[in-house]
């Protein structure tokens, strides 16, 4: 790369870069990149929202033209980068791949004045307003000390096949479709079932309202993830909140199958259903509700 005005350094969501140390740090923490990638890195940065070509890409880390098989340099490059950033090319919250053409930056990028404070940065001179639905930061959500405790960030959590978290997560949604229908066609039983407890009309009331709020809700987010909705990630975790309430009451769901069940079995489902919101969440910081990867041709 050539070599550009002294000091260069970026903010990026949790994300600092030094163009003058090549050192890439999440929240103060250093992220091992290596050279190449992290060249690509900062020519992404330093047009965000703009098409970066592959030939383009090539020429500043192959200037001599000595790399023959430069397409597949920099699809390796970019997905280093997408690693040590936890992105996916599914789901993009800093690298959008465009297919057949090239690479863009899609969040929004601050420029560290030289000396300056970095926790006080300034805005990056060519920082578009807008360039995509998708540069957007990562889905805001309170960073209190007990939830970042609690709560995996998409950067801790593994890398898995996109068809395989999508399928886990589709099935997640399936399965509590299941529950609600389920229980709609057999109040009867249930009614019966619940008649001993002491607050059995509401809890009975509680079920059918809940049920048939539910069935759209799990609708729009099965049909989202499957026609891969813009946004299905974000939008979902943005009603994880409400959802997690009436998740962790749906978990006592095998309980209503008690004519049919023992009570041992029904709470053993019951523990493994607290568990399901936040698997759910965590299918969808691995993308699951994301568009579908690209193939070894484009970069993962």
């Amino acid at each position: 790369m050539t070599d550009p005005s002294p000091a260069r350094r970026y903010r990026f969501g949790a994300f600092e870069a030094d163009a003058a140390t090549g050192e890439l740090r999440r929240q103060g923490i250093r992220i091992k990149l290596n050279a190449q990638p992290f060249q690509v890195l900062l020519l992404l940065m330093e047009r965000p929202g703009q098409l970066l070509t592959r030939e383009e890409i090539s020429r500043e880390l192959w200037p001599d033209g000595t790399f023959v098989d430069y397409e597949h340099g920099v699809n390796s490059a970019v997905n280093r980068i997408r690693e040590a950033l936890g992105d996916t090319a599914g789901n993009p919250r800093f690298v959008e791949t465009l297919a057949r053409r090239g690479y863009r930056f899609v969040a929004p990028v601050e420029r560290i004045a030289a000396g300056k404070d970095p926790r006080s940065p300034a805005p990056a001179a060519n920082e578009p307003a807008a360039t995509s639905s998708r540069q957007t930061a990562p889905p805001a959500e309170p960073k209190t000390r007990l939830r970042s405790r609690i709560l995996a960030s998409s950067h801790e959590l593994p890398k898995a096949p996109y068809s395989i978290v999508q399928t886990l997560f589709v099935l997640l949604q399936i399965m509590y479709l299941a529950f609600y229908v389920g229980a709609l066609a057999n109040l009867a039983e249930i009614e019966e079932l619940l008649s001993p407890l002491p607050k059995a009309t509401l809890a009975f009331t509680v079920l059918i309202v809940t049920a048939a709020i539910l069935i759209p809700v799990r609708a729009f987010v099965l049909s989202a993830t499957l026609f891969h909705a813009p946004g299905a990630g974000q939008k979902f975790l943005k009603l994880w909140p409400f959802l997690i309430v009436l998740d962790e009451v749906w978990s006592l769901s095998p309980f209503l199958l008690l004519h049919h069940i023992n009570f041992g079995l029904a709470l053993a489902c019951t523990t493994l259903l607290v568990y399901s919101p936040f698997a759910q969440r965590s299918l969808v910081l691995m993308g699951a509700s994301g568009a579908a990867p690209e193939n070894s041709t484009t970069a993962r």
